[in-house]
């Protein structure tokens, strides 16, 4: 789950600069599969997202477990930005959960003759055009499955931010050009799915919100769904700041994404989920289904799917001021959905997601430490990043006189590590794109999610540069007095 890595490795990163020490940090839970659990009683769902609801302190979180053709618990805790109670029917972004959506628009098509998936993207959407000659050998497959060759290290992801329209957003690209050969290597990258979203519309010949309506959200029954703000108007989200969580409007991009758009509900997210577990309401074919959650075989990532060895399918998405996370089993048939309205740096939908498939398979969620712990932690190190900035300052013409007599260029490396935190946080977005395999991860949004750890940075690196400023003139101060005597 690459944001979930991303917060891992920046948290690791920032405790190094704010204690100048190599810090370890703990690998992800892995779970123990049973067999054959007893189904969990709604009862015993119920107790532990009301328990995980209120240990995490994130404001409102719903979330769904499904088995076979039957809603076995849909719940809400919490409250929203209004002050509603979150509920079942509470609608929330799914950020890029919304992929399997629209792979799924995209095999409908497919199944219907109007989209050939294994066709050439460009001959079907002419109007896709690069620097790049390779754009013509990209597949419709391999959009879905991210092994076209786009990938955020060669595309202008900025520039892209600020189309109005999927028509634009295609014709932003003319001047990009592509990572690898397509079909050789996977790069996880949002273009493929607002491309394949342009796709759908011109297949279709609707609008891609317009399509999901009629051919997914309407005969699954999910009434509270749908890609535009006009439609299903979700409240503001948050953002944690040291633990406190902040009423935030997410930032605009133009509707209808079909890498991150779709607003829905736990509610509506059930009946979603029995599609694909193959119950209920079947919108694709059986063979259909069976496409989307296989493994590219160049990755682990299916049409619209992460797939995993045990035969378990899910997608994380998190946009500026919501997390959502969809599981499904299609071996035991059961599905999982958890939405939060809260962004931060720690993923309670991955906390949530855990302890609700340990339910399932008849073990005990392992206890959570909430989110509040790596928020306090950064508030810590800002408070000590500041009080040893302050002491620092004030001691720096005592600093300068033990230096006195010494060789010039052991004082200096005494001097450059108070740069270091000044120079991470100016590299914080190469920095997170270097852990994630090269995800972009512009300014702006750092300041949404990770806001603490940019705030303690910034404090961290003021710290030391104060410092270096004070030394620096004591030390010139302490020459000019020797150079008199």
């Amino acid at each position: 789950m690459e944001h979930t890595r991303l917060t891992r490795h920046i948290a690791a990163v920032l405790l190094v600069v704010a204690t100048a020490g190599a810090v370890l940090c703990a690998g992800p839970a892995a779970h123990a599969a049973a067999a054959s659990p007893p189904t969990p009683t709604p009862e015993a769902i119920d107790t532990y997202l009301a328990d995980l609801h209120e240990t995490s302190g994130v404001p409102g979180l719903s979330a769904v477990v499904t088995h076979g053709d039957e809603v076995v618990h849909a719940g809400g805790y919490g409250h929203d930005s209004t002050g509603a109670p979150v509920t079942a029917g509470t609608p929330m972004r799914i950020a890029s959960v919304s992929k399997s959506f629209t792979a799924t628009a995209v095999t409908i098509l497919a199944e219907d003759g109007r989209i050939d998936l294994d066709g050439t993207v460009t001959d079907q959407l002419p109007e896709l055009r690069m620097a790049d000659p390779r754009v013509d050998r990209i597949t419709v497959r391999q959009l879905l499955d991210q092994t076209s060759g786009l990938a955020d290290t060669t595309v202008d992801v900025a520039d892209l931010a600020e189309a109005t329209n999927r028509t634009d957003y295609v014709a932003r690209l003319r001047d990009d050009t592509l990572a690898t050969e397509p079909g050789t290597a996977y790069h996880y990258c949002n273009v493929n799915y607002d491309v394949a979203a342009r796709l759908v519309e011109v297949a279709s010949g609707q609008e891609f919100g317009d399509f999901l309506a009629e051919r997914v959200f309407e005969p699954l029954g999910m009434s509270a769904s749908a890609t535009r703000d006009d439609v299903v108007r979700p409240a503001d989200g948050y953002n944690s700041l040291f633990g406190w969580w902040v009423p935030r409007a997410e930032p605009r991009w133009f509707d209808d994404t079909g890498s991150a758009g779709v607003i829905t509900s736990a509610a509506d997210m059930g009946r979603w989920l029995i599609s694909q577990t193959g119950n209920g309401h079947q919108l694709v074919s059986s063979a259909g289904l069976d496409a989307m959650h296989a493994p590219s075989g160049v990755g682990d990532y299916g049409l619209g799917w992460q797939t995993e060895d045990d035969g378990t399918r899910w997608h994380s998405g998190f946009v500026m001021t919501y997390r959502a996370v969809e599981w499904i089993d299609p071996a035991t048939g059961y599905g999982i959905a958890v939405l939060t309205n809260g962004g931060g740096l720690t993923d309670v939908t991955r906390t949530a997601l855990d302890g609700l498939v340990a339910l399932t398979r008849g073990e005990t969620p392992e206890p959570s430490a909430g989110t509040r712990t790596l928020d306090l932690g950064l508030a810590g190190l800002l408070l000590v990043s500041a009080a040893l900035g302050v002491a620092g300052v004030l001691r720096a013409p005592r600093w300068a006189a033990r230096r006195a007599g010494r060789a010039r260029w052991r004082t200096g490396l005494r001097l450059v590590w108070l740069v270091l935190p000044a120079v991470v946080l100016a590299l914080l977005p190469q920095l997170g794109a270097f852990l994630t395999g090269g995800r972009t991860f512009p300014w702006h949004s750092l300041t949404y999610f990770a806001l603490p750890a940019v705030l303690m940075l910034l404090v961290a690196a003021l710290a030391g540069l104060g410092v270096l400023g004070a030394r620096l003139r004591a030390l010139l101060r302490r020459g000019r007095v020797g150079s008199a005597t």
